[in-house]
């Protein structure tokens, strides 16, 4: 075991006296694996190759509803015998590349601002439909942390951390694994979102976390604290996909050491859910689930204001389900973008409201089109003269055309 153990777990989990619900992978001070990647290549299954993650093309579809979210109280089994009911939210993304974003705590530039908000705050930048936590942080400082890109923005380099991603390439292409710092900069098919997590649940449908074990323990490590992580019940949240290339959005309420899931009862429900990859994101006090503006979950952290009642946690990225973007998003200042078309106004025609057209007052070659009329008065001549002296004339069976001089 690469875990070696060093300090004492009471370091780890949350003291029940406080007002914070952590649930914490590796020591505050030093997040993230300290293998690099060919260590991670190396000690994978033989099977995977020198590939360390994976792809999947996404839905493309145009469909309505965008998203669909399912609320479910399930049972899981126990080791007492005594089955328990856990609650949480279930979200299927169509069409991810343009209704999936990553945002940045609060606005862009959150993260070197070293800002925290709470999902709803964040939220308010991009009018989600369906906004969940997503990426780690450090909860003293407020950093960022891992890799992000945040809508085609390179925000954070993870400078080849070797934790579990999540991405959309410019193409489409979804991504979950490890990742070397060359993938996360690569130009010829850059990613436009991307968030780092911690623990790659299912590769290829298969549960995955043992093998995460290997490759993301950190080798000085806290008296079992990633053992714990993985083990311990809480509320968790998870991204994924179904074989069709949607996005999936998981959520699960909790309370570390008290209720919720552990990883393995996570990935073990995603996948006969018909997921095929997914990874871990934030979870304890951080998971949080905002449907069209309002708190859906159930927060774990206790308010600062009076420990009675339970609070959203400020947190960093957010994974954010939107409405289809259109190309450009203000559909080039000529038009209003609804469901990812653009409806042009006054003379603009195009997908892109970028082509100019004055309809009926075309000017044709005799004068200059602009946004309100004519630039210019057509000049009157011989040639203009025929031209609107043209009269047809619709007969049945065919069409005559007569010129009158």
């Amino acid at each position: 075991n690469l875990c070696f153990h060093h300090f004492f777990l009471s370091k780890f989990m949350i003291v029940r006296t406080s007002l914070y619900d952590l649930l914490l992978p590796y020591h505050p001070s030093e997040h993230g694996s300290h293998h690099n990647h060919r260590y991670v290549r190396d000690c994978q299954p033989v099977t995977y190759g020198n590939v360390t993650h994976e792809t999947w093309p996404a839905d493309k579809s145009t469909d309505l509803p965008i998203v669909s979210t399912t609320v479910f109280v399930s049972k899981f089994p126990t080791d007492e015998g005594k089955p328990k009911a856990v609650y949480g939210h279930f979200t299927v993304v169509s069409n991810p590349l343009r209704t999936v974003s990553v945002l940045e705590p609060l606005k862009p530039g959150g993260c070197s601002r070293f800002y925290t908000a709470t999902v709803q705050e964040t939220d308010n930048l991009k009018k989600c439909l369906v906004a969940q936590n997503g990426g780690f942080f450090q909860m003293n400082t407020g950093r960022c942390l891992g890799n992000i890109v945040s809508n085609g923005n390179l925000v954070q380099n993870g400078k080849g951390i070797q934790n579990a991603q999540f991405g959309i390439k410019k193409d489409g292409t979804l991504v979950f694994g490890y990742l070397s710092e060359e993938d996360v900069l690569d130009t010829g098919n850059p990613f436009v979102q991307l968030v780092s997590g911690v623990v790659w649940l299912l590769r290829n449908g298969t549960i995955y976390i043992n093998e995460s074990k290997m490759a993301e323990c950190a080798e000085t490590q806290e008296t079992g604290s990633f053992d714990k992580f993985v083990n311990v019940v809480s509320a968790r949240t998870a991204v994924g996909h179904d074989k069709y290339g949607r996005l999936v959005l998981f959520h699960i309420d909790g309370q570390t050491d008290d209720r919720g899931l552990n990883l393995w009862e996570m990935a073990e429900f995603l996948k006969h859910r018909g997921v095929v990859n997914a990874i871990n994101l934030d979870g304890g006090g951080s998971a949080t689930l905002v449907l069209n503006g309002t708190l859906a979950n159930y927060p774990s952290d206790h308010c600062s204001f009076d420990s009675m009642w339970r609070c959203p946690r400020q947190v960093s990225t957010v994974m954010c389900v939107h409405e289809p973007e259109c190309v450009p998003a203000d559909c080039s200042g000529h038009g209003n973008c609804l469901l990812g078309d653009c409806f042009c106004t006054d003379f603009w025609s195009g997908p892109a409201c970028d082509t100019l057209d004055c309809g009926p007052s075309n000017c044709t070659e005799n004068g200059i089109c602009t946004e309100t009329n004519c630039a210019q008065q057509c000049p009157t001549n011989r040639r203009r003269l025929k031209m609107t002296n043209l009269l047809l004339f619709l007969v049945f069976g065919g069409i005559i055309i007569r010129r009158v001089e």
